[in-house]
């Protein structure tokens, strides 16, 4: 049965088609982050210096809003820029809280 997938403008169920390279790429930078994240586990395990910690603690954070930046511009270019296109105003409201979020 072929179901078509209609999505009303305040569900979360949304989805975005994305490229193998994009796709790739997103991962590969993911998995950076969390190999990372499993070596300061490691150095905390290991009673590793607080200020060691920290930095490489800072360097997640970095990367984290590094993808942040690149999916966002991504998300602008062409989510929005289409719904924007199409007439769909709502998509604006839904970036700016978006911008709030990360902005906290």
């Amino acid at each position: 049965m072929n179901e078509i997938r209609k999505v009303c403008p305040g569900c979360r169920n949304k989805t975005k088609e994305r490229s193998e390279n994009e796709k790739k790429s997103m991962i590969n930078r993911l998995n950076r982050i969390e190999g990372q994240v499993r070596g300061i586990k490691k150095m905390v395990e290991s009673d590793a210096y607080c200020p060691d910690i920290l930095i490489q603690v800072s360097a997640v954070n970095a990367a984290l809003n590094s993808f942040n930046k690149v999916l966002l511009a991504e998300h602008i270019r062409t989510c929005v820029t289409e719904d924007i296109r199409e007439g769909k105003e709502e998509t604006i409201d839904e970036l700016v809280l978006v911008l709030q979020k990360l902005m906290k």
